[in-house]
């Protein structure tokens, strides 16, 4: 890795060499400037540096005025300027308009590097975290392929995470990867016409992807049972939410998805499981997922039964509201084209469909 690049700004050459000369010892790579127009000119000519070190008392063009010239220009640097202690004030005030930190002269050489390594560090988070939002509004706007080159970068760490958790409750349940997808589908089409946004809707399609995750601690006997659950073994599959939920609110990202997961069986009129939530109570996500996989349930083949048509979903969902299902998410799925849901279907069953959690804020 190159060594980082800093530029030092004091019109007092002994103190530029002195500070050079301990940080040339810890590897950087040091440049310097005699004022405020010299530093603002190497930068102007294309010299790049991570960080810069400004005295604040200089003649021409003090630090502040630096400051306020870098930032606007190259806000990806940040900037430690170093004072006086009868200039306390004056420094703090330059932290307030965007200085990273402040060294008090004179300082010792540790005090020194621990100081640049933070504002360095601060500078590579900022930088990584700027790339991967724009990666990020990259994959919802585009399909598989693009969404598989991303996972080429350490900063689509995210959706790995999704997959990764995905693939292992696949090894699961057969079933589970189908009907995740279209129940994702359905949800994320059900919470755009509500007019959530794309924050808002990325967390539900995280929640709806993995609601079923915490099957992955039932035992094979009971989720693969081919009969009738008997009364333990129905309490034993009920606990799913609750492991699902202990999975994922460990994994900072899916913290807020985690309750969508813990909250996908209850019901509106408190019936439901594990908690029995009432009306708000129940996290939105976790209203409009209901509505969503019941659609799915109903339109997809059963052990005891075939799949139904649209119409039959309808009715079920229409006459559960109030009670199973969000009356104001019922309106809303009411109000849809049907065309919708079997356009997803096809789209999903033809895998392409993008990954179901990427495509949350997909217009």
């Amino acid at each position: 890795m190159p060594a980082e690049r800093i530029l030092i700004v004091d019109d007092e050459e002994p103190i530029r060499d002195f500070v050079s000369a301990m940080l040339s010892s810890a590897n950087y790579v040091c440049s310097q400037a005699e004022s405020g127009k010299e530093a603002l000119d190497m930068l102007s000519y294309g010299k790049e540096f991570e960080l810069m070190l400004t005295d604040l008392m200089m003649p021409e063009m003090d630090g502040i005025a630096l400051l306020e010239a870098s930032k606007e220009r190259f806000p990806d640097m940040p900037v430690i300027m170093v004072t006086a202690v009868t200039d306390v004030s004056v420094a703090l005030g330059a932290i307030r308009n965007g200085a990273y930190d402040y060294l008090l002269k004179p300082f010792e050489r540790d005090q020194l590097l621990a100081t640049v390594r933070r504002a360095l560090e601060n500078r590579r988070l900022k930088v990584e975290n700027r790339e991967y939002q724009t990666n990020l509004e990259a994959l919802v706007t585009t399909r598989t392929e693009q969404l598989r080159q991303a996972f080429s970068s350490l900063e689509k760490s995210y959706d790995i995470t999704l997959e990764a958790l995905g693939n292992a409750l696949d090894l699961k349940d057969a079933e589970t990867e189908g009907h995740s997808k279209r129940v994702t589908a359905y949800t994320i089409a059900i919470a755009r016409a509500m007019g959530l946004t794309s924050d808002q809707i990325r967390v539900i399609a995280r929640g709806a992807f993995l609601h079923d995750i915490g099957k992955m601690a039932i035992p094979d006997a009971i989720l693969r049972k081919p009969g009738a659950l008997n009364e333990e073994e129905v309490a034993i599959m009920r606990e799913h939410c609750y492991r699902g939920y202990q999975i994922l609110r460990r994994i900072p990202f899916l913290q807020e998805a985690s309750d969508i997961v813990y909250s996908h069986q209850e019901k509106y009129d408190g019936t439901g499981y594990p908690r029995g939530l009432k009306g708000n109570e129940i996290p939105l996500g976790a209203r409009i997922f209901a509505v969503a996989d019941t659609l799915d349930a109903i339109r997809s083949n059963r052990p005891y039964r075939p799949a139904q048509p649209f119409s039959a979903a309808r009715a079920e969902i229409q006459r559960c509201s109030g009670t199973q299902f969000d009356p104001e998410v019922v309106k809303v799925f009411l109000e849809m084209p049907e065309h919708i849901w079997d356009d997803l279907r096809k789209d999903i069953d033809a895998q392409i469909y993008p990954v179901a959690y990427s495509a949350a804020a997909k217009g």
